[in-house]
C-alpha cells in the first residue's frame, strides 16, 4: 500500500533527526583531528585529501543523487568541520556577488571568512602578507583565453597554486528598472564585457561600455544610478537589488572560467598526489630555430599528456617569451618526475606554478 504525504513527512523528519546526530558525530570526530593538528603543526586544510574523499564518495553512490550534488553537500559539511578547527580566510576579487567569490564557495564551501579585494595584486598581496591565507583568482576563460594579470603575478609571486575550481557562468544584464529602455551605460568587468560582445554590439550598439573593476562593483554602482545598468551573476543581482533585465547574454553558451587557489607555501605544501593532479608550469628558452619545440619532446618521450599552453611576452624587449604550460600528473610519480627533470635541463628559466588535484 503506498505511503500517503503524511506519512512520508513523518519519515523524512525522523531521517533528519539521524542525519543531524550523524553530522554532530562527524564535527565531533573533526574536532579530534584539529587537536592532532594542533599539536604536529600539521594544516587544517588538505586539499587532496577532500578531493579524496568527494571522489570516494560520489563513486560509492548508489542512489537517486547526482555526482556534482554528492560533491556539493560533502564540501559544505567538510567546510562546517573545518571552521570548527580554524576558519580559512579567502581573499577574492570583490565586493560581494561576484563570480570569484562564487568560485571560493565552491571551493571552499561557505564557512569561510570573506576577504573581497579591489583588484587582482589585492588578492595576491593579501594572500602574501598574512591577511588571507587563500586567494582565489581567475586565469581562464573558454569565451576569452588568459586572465594575463593573474599569470603575470604568478610569474613574480612566491605564491603557489594549491587548487582549481571550474565555473560555469551566466553573464545577465541587471537593473534597476525591469527593462531594456532608457539605458545610457553598461558596467562590467574588461572580460565580462569581452564575452558579451556579440549581444551587446546587437541589442545595445550605441550604449557606452564601461570597465570596472568588477562585474559587483559594476552591479553597486547600477543599483545607485537607474540609467545604468550592470553585466554580473545573479548572486550580485540578489546582493544589490537589481532586476535581470536580460538572461545569459554571454556570447558562448557554455562560457566557463577556470580560477587557481593560492597561498604562501608555509600556509600549505604542495598538496599529495590526490590520483587526480595537474602540475602548472612557467618556462623560457633560449631564442633559437626549434627550441619551443625541444621542450615538449621530453613530456611526450615519458607519455606525459599536456593540457595547456600560453606565450606571455618577456617584456625584455627582445622579442622573449614565457610559456605557461599544465600537465597531466603528479611529482611523485617517476615518469612525471623524469619528465620534469629533462624539460629543466632545456629551459633557460624554469619554475612550478603549483601541483594539485584536478578540477572537474
Amino acid at each position: 500500500m503506498p505511503r500517503d504525504l503524511a506519512q512520508l513527512r513523518s519519515e523524512i523528519d525522523a531521517t533528519d533527526r539521524e542525519l543531524l546526530d550523524l553530522l554532530n558525530r562527524r564535527a565531533a570526530l573533526a574536532n579530534e583531528v584539529g587537536e592532532l593538528k594542533r599539536a604536529e603543526g600539521s594544516p587544517v586544510f588538505r586539499p587532496e585529501r577532500e578531493a579524496q574523499v568527494i571522489q570516494g564518495l560520489q563513486q560509492r553512490n548508489a542512489g537517486p543523487l547526482k555526482p556534482q550534488n554528492v560533491a556539493t553537500i560533502w564540501r559544505e559539511i567538510m567546510s562546517a568541520c573545518r571552521a570548527l578547527e580554524a576558519p580559512q580566510r579567502v581573499a577574492y576579487l570583490g565586493p560581494a556577488g561576484t563570480f570569484s567569490e562564487q568560485a571560493a564557495v565552491q571551493f571552499f564551501g561557505s564557512s569561510i571568512q570573506h576577504v573581497p579585494c579591489v583588484s587582482f595584486d589585492e588578492v595576491f598581496q593579501a594572500a602574501t602578507a598574512g591577511t588571507a591565507d587563500f586567494g582565489v583568482v581567475p586565469v581562464e576563460n573558454s569565451t576569452e583565453g588568459v586572465v594575463t594579470r593573474s599569470l603575470d603575478l604568478l610569474l613574480t609571486s612566491p605564491l603557489h597554486i594549491v587548487g582549481e575550481v571550474s565555473l560555469l557562468v551566466r553573464h545577465h544584464l541587471l537593473r534597476k528598472e525591469n527593462s531594456l529602455e532608457g539605458i545610457e551605460a553598461v558596467l562590467a568587468h574588461p572580460q565580462a564585457l569581452a564575452q558579451c560582445q556579440d549581444w551587446l554590439g546587437q541589442h545595445m550598439p550605441d550604449v557606452e561600455r564601461r570597465a570596472v573593476a568588477s562585474n559587483a562593483e559594476g552591479a553597486r554602482l547600477a543599483a545607485q544610478h537607474p540609467n545604468w545598468a550592470a553585466i554580473a551573476g545573479e548572486r550580485a543581482g540578489s546582493e544589490f537589488g537589481l532586476h535581470i533585465a536580460a538572461h545569459a547574454i554571454q556570447d558562448e553558451a557554455f562560457n566557463r572560467t577556470r580560477f587557481a587557489v593560492i597561498c604562501l607555501p608555509q600556509t600549505l605544501e604542495a598538496p599529495q598526489a590526490s590520483g587526480k593532479d595537474c602540475i602548472s608550469l612557467v618556462v623560457s628558452v633560449p631564442n633559437r630555430p626549434g627550441a619551443v619545440h625541444d621542450i615538449l619532446v621530453p613530456l611526450k618521450q615519458h607519455g606525459v599528456s599536456m593540457t595547456r599552453f600560453e606565450s606571455r611576452p618577456a617584456r625584455s624587449g627582445q622579442w622573449e617569451y614565457f610559456f605557461f604550460i599544465d600537465v597531466q600528473g603528479h611529482p611523485s610519480q617517476p615518469h612525471v618526475a623524469a619528465a620534469l627533470a629533462d624539460l629543466q635541463r632545456l629551459c633557460a628559466f624554469y619554475k612550478v606554478l603549483g601541483t594539485y588535484p584536478a578540477g572537474d
